[in-house]
């Protein structure tokens, strides 16, 4: 994706977050989402986390090469119990807050803030973060993939709320499409948001889609 490009994504994504959240009480706050065992609350202060993250990595330039790109960077997370301790920490730290809508606030102050220091960043420049050494523009679109599909699992209990935005999802689709080696036929009924959910296993693959993409339904999901 282009240096710009990635820039603008990224504010796209955390621009569509903001939207869903911006109004929501803290009864809608405590709405399920995709995510197992978290509430919106929970989820969103996952996101925050990672707004934090990209202000910290923005500001932590590295020498190259790179170690990882903004696919290869995603084979770095295994999941497991380490990931079970993350999501019960993550749900106590939102609980710690007066309100659930204490974590918008935070939110809505430091997401415009990470996508004004994305759009300020060299893009060719390299910066490190969890121990990679990553190009600029390929650290804006690990952000906005998360952010995207985070952005659908908040809504799992909203009807009304927006969803991601064009250049966001693009951003996230290519990802996922060259997580599943760039040769499995996305089904002709299959929106990019369809898509994602099931590339990420927010949705199963029914018996007519496996028996669709034969060989290549074993390799969904290929994100957690």
């Amino acid at each position: 994706m282009g240096s710009r490009a990635s820039h603008i994504a990224l504010a796209n994504a955390y621009d569509g977050i903001s939207t869903v959240v911006a109004d929501l009480d803290d009864s809608d706050l405590q709405r399920p989402t995709r995510c197992r065992g978290w509430l919106v609350a929970d989820l969103l202060f996952h996101v925050l986390c990672d707004a934090q993250r990209a202000l910290v990595a923005l500001a932590s330039p590295a020498d190259g090469p790179a170690t990882v790109d903004s696919v290869s960077y995603w084979h770095s997370f295994p999941g497991g119990d380490g990931s079970a301790r993350y999501a019960w920490w993550a749900r106590r730290s939102a609980a710690a807050f007066d309100s659930p809508s204490g974590v918008v606030r935070l939110w809505a102050d430091t997401a415009p803030a990470a996508a004004r220091a994305a759009g300020k960043a060299d893009p060719a420049g390299f910066v490190t973060t969890q121990g990679h050494v990553l190009r600029v523009a390929d650290l804006l679109d690990t952000f906005t993939t998360e952010a995207v599909v985070h952005h659908l699992d908040l809504v799992l209990d909203l009807p009304d709320a927006p969803a991601p935005g064009p250049a966001a999802t693009r951003v996230a689709v290519a990802t996922v499409v060259a997580l599943l080696g760039g040769a499995v036929t996305r089904l002709s009924g299959w929106n990019d948001h369809d898509y994602l959910l099931r590339a990420t296993g927010r949705l199963p693959l029914g018996e007519p889609e496996r028996r669709t993409l034969g060989e290549f339904a074993a390799r969904f999901p290929v994100l957690g």
